[in-house]
């Protein structure tokens, strides 16, 4: 049986970091694949500094192309105005940013794409947004929200396993004289701890088209006065590649985690409903 799967993002790149090898396998298994993304990221830090109308139009063509290298059906951009960086921060015509709008009007234009597309599963990311950035955290709240609106059945919220990335950034800090570091946020109370996950997706077979979906948002690559995650992680040797980008987390919401993690995001959808927990 095949199914129908709408993953939510922020900004343009973030469908490649954070859930780029599960819609590759997930469309090379026969499933449908749609990718729905709040912003344009017209307000991020980009190579050569261009305007938020150009970065607009560059990151919206590298979508595009990060889409088809995962096997992406459709994308749907909702167009609202990229939060950026620095909180406050206007783009455009004064509007007020993604993040700071009313999350039950967002919801209600992720909800008809939800519906249109008699989605069985949808992807948000967890409730701290990761590494905090208001933009994902506003994707949480339009994610739970538009599922219930629409009555999609599994929610998926894309993380990374805490307790693995604080013992690997322990690690990589040891070298990071050999290979510079992006800067990182307070990562204690970022992502999901290893505790509360229900799914570790193995996606290596996949990494191949990870990596040329990441390869597409060249203009991530650059900007700013540290290095970008981006390109930090495409510069990753082979072997190491394979193990930082080889793993995708989630945490299914409602369903309470097993000794032994899933790696099928469809399991509720193929033995019905998941395992009810107190946490939602």
């Amino acid at each position: 049986m095949t199914y129908t799967l709408v993953s939510f993002h922020a900004h343009p790149d973030d469908e490649g970091l954070l859930t780029g090898g599960t819609l590759a396998r997930a469309a090379a298994e026969g499933h449908r694949v749609v990718v729905v993304v709040a912003t344009s990221g017209e307000a991020g830090l980009a190579a050569n500094d261009p305007d938020a109308a150009a970065l607009a139009r560059v990151r919206s063509e590298e979508l595009a192309a990060s889409a088809e290298a995962l096997g992406v059906a459709r994308v749907v951009l909702l167009g609202h105005p990229d939060s950026g960086s620095v909180p406050g921060q206007r783009v455009g015509g004064g509007s007020g940013p993604f993040c700071e709008l009313d999350p039950e009007l967002v919801a209600i234009d992720l909800a008809a794409v939800l519906e249109e597309e008699d989605a069985d599963a949808l992807t948000t990311y967890d409730a701290a947004g990761g590494y905090g950035h208001p933009d994902h955290v506003q994707v949480h709240r339009v994610g739970q929200r538009a599922a219930r609106l629409a009555g999609t059945p599994v929610v998926l919220e894309a993380t990374v396993d805490r307790d693995l990335l604080l013992r690997a950034t322990r690690l990589l800090r040891v070298g990071a004289r050999v290979l510079p570091l992006p800067r990182m946020p307070d990562l204690m109370a970022a992502y999901t701890p290893h505790s509360d996950l229900t799914h570790r997706v193995d996606v290596r077979p996949q990494l191949g088209a990870k990596v040329r979906a990441l390869q597409a948002h060249a203009s991530q690559s650059g900007g700013g006065d540290s290095v970008r995650t981006l390109a930090f992680l495409l510069r990753l040797p082979s072997i190491l590649r394979r193990r930082v980008l080889g793993t995708e987390w989630f945490r299914e919401v409602g369903r309470t985690p097993g000794r032994q993690l899933l790696d099928d995001i469809f399991a509720s959808c193929t033995n019905g409903p998941a395992p009810r927990g107190s946490r939602e």
